[in-house]
């Protein structure tokens, strides 16, 4: 049966789209919004709803969709006008050209770099951004981009896991009451945070309800690290100093397992790249319902990993999201190329389930469910938090074809009202 005939009131408007996709639910066809002022009340099918269209905005030939979600990045390196290094650089030489680079930068430099990240991202449509952040770290008020604050903690010598804990703690208290801005917690990666400090940060997310996010199974290299204490990343460490004995190889025969382990006791986790996730870590993860992983599509490219595992993820049951990483191995941090990089080099993915890692399941892996980011949700949603592309698809797979193709328009969304 059809509802009932819903009027306008005179600040009321309604928007006729050929497409919208709330990812809360199926995508529309001929689809509209009711707003009152900006704020979005009602979202339904023309085909379905009894709704009086007399004077509605059609807004044409565009699909409508949700400001994007950025799960990764690294946002003071948004200086960088390409990325360091070559297409194909082993991981371990590229960190090392990435901490020299690093090592120039004042912290009004990395200030400057993070405004400058932020604003990028903003106008290319991201709503909410998961920034690793060497603190102190500040940002500049932009209401349409959210941001959770990861304070970046590492140090293989106690005296820099000191360091860098007692900077965490001091950016979660900077961070209190702050709305838009969100702490988060990331022990780096397996080869620069040792066992015990990483334990210290998830106890850190627990008591402060955090997110916690960390770089794991990027190449090959980090897995003989840990099994083996050898290869190119115990090469590097020792060259830069850095080694110390007794860390590597870490105890017992599975230190990825019993890392995704230990991570999965806090609150959220995201595992970041995920390049050389095997089977049976695979089948581990999906055991924990509270971790997602991180894929980088673009910046998987540039260091010429084999296929990343991402539909064994899926197909596993296990939440994707995506993310830029930094300038420094990506040429922009434009949300929407990462999913049309996949649309058209990952064939095999379901187009929307590429969709949702861009929005909803982003936003589910930063915050947690029904934050309402990532979603049209009446009663939610501001027109403000929209995003369009333009498509005369009369199926689903032309609209796919044009998403590859086609640039995303990120402001002025129903500008013409």
């Amino acid at each position: 049966m059809k509802n009932r005939i819903v009027t306008r009131s005179r600040r009321e408007k309604i928007y006729l789209a050929r497409w919208i996709f709330p990812m809360c639910r199926p995508p529309i066809k001929h689809g509209y919004l009711r707003a009152a002022g900006r704020q979005i009340v009602q979202v339904g099918s023309v085909k379905d709803d009894g709704v009086d269209f007399a004077a509605a905005v059609d807004l044409g030939d565009v699909a409508l969709l949700p400001r994007l979600v950025n799960s990764h990045t690294h946002l003071e390196f948004s200086d960088c006008d390409q990325p360091i290094g070559h297409p194909g650089i082993s991981l371990a030489d590229w960190i090392g050209q990435v901490i020299r680079q690093r090592g120039k930068a004042t912290e009004q430099q990395r200030r400057e770099n993070v405004e400058k990240g932020r604003a990028e991202s903003s106008a290319c449509g991201v709503a909410l951004v998961g920034d690793i952040a060497t603190t102190p770290s500040v940002y500049p008020i932009q209401h349409l981009t959210r941001v959770v604050s990861f304070a970046e903690v590492l140090g293989l010598s106690a005296e820099r896991s000191a360091e860098r804990m007692a900077a965490a703690e001091a950016h979660h208290a900077s961070l209190q009451g702050n709305e838009h801005v969100q702490f988060g917690i990331s022990p780096h990666a397996p080869y620069s945070t040792p066992p015990d400090l990483i334990r210290r940060c998830v106890q850190l997310a627990n008591r402060s309800g955090a997110t916690l996010s960390m770089h794991v199974a990027e190449s090959g290299a980090e897995r003989m690290l840990l099994e083996n204490g050898r290869g190119a990343f115990a090469e590097s460490l020792r060259a830069g100093g850095l080694w110390r004995d007794g860390i590597f190889p870490w105890p017992g025969g599975h230190p990825l397992l019993d890392l995704i382990d230990t991570l999965a006791a806090a609150p959220r986790v995201l595992l970041v790249h995920g390049n050389d996730l095997r089977t049976e870590e695979i089948d581990r993860i999906a055991r924990h319902r509270r971790i997602s992983v991180v894929y980088c599509p673009r910046t998987h490219h540039f260091f010429g990993y084999p296929d990343h595992p991402v539909q064994s993820l899926l197909e596993a049951g296990i939440r994707v999201v995506l993310g830029t990483d930094s300038r420094a191995s990506n040429p922009d941090l434009n949300l929407w190329k990462e999913v049309q990089f996949l649309l058209n080099h990952r064939t095999d993915l379901d187009p929307y389930a590429i969709l949702k890692m861009a929005t909803v399941a982003g936003a589910d892996a930063l915050l947690g469910a029904g934050s309402e980011i990532g979603t049209i949700t009446a009663g939610s949603t501001r027109i403000d938090d929209l995003v369009s592309l333009e498509t005369d698809g009369k199926t689903l797979d032309q609209v796919w074809h044009d998403f590859a193709k086609r640039e995303l328009l990120c402001t002025g969304v129903v500008g013409r009202s």
